[in-house]
């Protein structure tokens, strides 16, 4: 058994949204369905290969004074640091299974939130991430990094 400086902290699911189309405001919900290889269940990003799901924590937000949704991301996790993690990289949010694809690369719309702020979130703007194993994400889910690499 590992010793409490061994294991991961505890993290958590905090808030969920879906982007319904280009350009509208994120829904807030309490669960979103995760679909293999496709994304989030009702979110415009459904089917990408690549960017189908933009996790970041809570305390980046906080940090850059920011309410969660306001980068328009589909996940928001408290007690665990994501940015800079390796792609390939599988995180278990409950039942479901995602691998890091990349860090999110800050656009213009930040700046349009805050003059600056897509240069001062640079490497902290959220880790996208495709779906290994689907299933129902709720809040309050427990959050792990599984491994760095498999398969």
């Amino acid at each position: 058994m590992p010793t409490k400086s061994e294991s991961q902290p505890t993290a958590i699911v905090c808030h969920l949204f879906l982007k319904p189309a280009h350009g509208a405001a994120m829904r807030p919900v309490d669960q979103v369905t995760a679909v293999n290889a496709e994304g989030l269940k009702d979110d415009i990003s459904l089917g990408r290969s690549k960017r189908q799901v933009l996790i970041i924590e809570l305390e980046t937000l906080c940090e850059f004074n920011l309410k969660p949704g306001d980068v328009r991301e589909n996940i928001v996790v408290a007690g665990l640091s994501l940015a800079g993690t390796a792609p390939h990289t599988h995180i278990h949010l409950g039942s479901v299974e995602m691998e890091v694809t990349t860090d999110c690369a800050p656009c213009e719309y930040l700046d349009s939130l805050r003059p600056g702020l897509q240069q001062k979130i640079n490497g902290r703007r959220g880790t996208l991430c495709r779906v290994i194993r689907g299933g129902v994400i709720t809040i309050g889910d427990r959050v792990t990094i599984v491994s760095q690499s498999q398969g």
